[in-house]
């Protein structure tokens, strides 16, 4: 990916994004994002999902993942995605459910950066697909999605236990 520039504190940022798994060590920056991204989306996610959240990241052993975008040493966006087997592949395919990037970074490729970076790794791991699912208003994922993906004919239906 070609390099960004970046307007920060009136000067220049030629900075490409790092983009690498989420470390014990990035607990507050992910949960302030973690904090955008819900607050963006219109969920109020509980200190109970919060704190199980970043324990399945950390957990080698849980298909929950976390990617993280940083430039000079400070977090700007973030993947969360699942792997999981899939009836109709023989490979396992990956779900990126969440991704977020603050808002004074957005236009600057980390987005974009995050999911090139899957799509590496979907092809590094054997994944049949990388997929996933957005609101209707969600004009970034629509973005993205041109330029990355196609979208599909399936709709999204969901019960919830009453």
């Amino acid at each position: 990916m070609p390099p960004s520039c970046w307007r920060r504190n009136s000067k220049l940022w030629m900075d490409t994004p790092v983009i690498r798994s989420a470390l014990p060590a990035d607990e507050a920056a992910w949960l302030q994002l973690w904090r955008g991204y819900c607050d963006d989306i219109g969920v109020s996610a509980g200190q109970d999902v919060t704190r199980r959240t970043w324990t399945r990241i950390l957990d080698p052993d849980s298909a929950v993942m976390c990617i993280v975008a940083e430039v000079e040493g400070q977090v700007y966006g973030l993947a969360h995605c699942v792997v999981h087997e899939h009836t109709l592949e023989r490979q396992a395919v990956c779900c990126l459910q969440d991704l977020y990037v603050v808002p004074s970074a957005r236009g600057r490729g980390i987005a974009s950066a995050l999911i090139e970076w899957l799509c590496n790794a979907m092809r590094a791991e054997g994944w049949a697909q990388l997929y996933w699912v957005a609101q209707e208003g969600n004009q970034l994922a629509h973005r993205l999605s041109g330029r990355f993906a196609e979208q599909d004919p399936l709709s999204r239906y969901v019960i919830r236990p009453r």
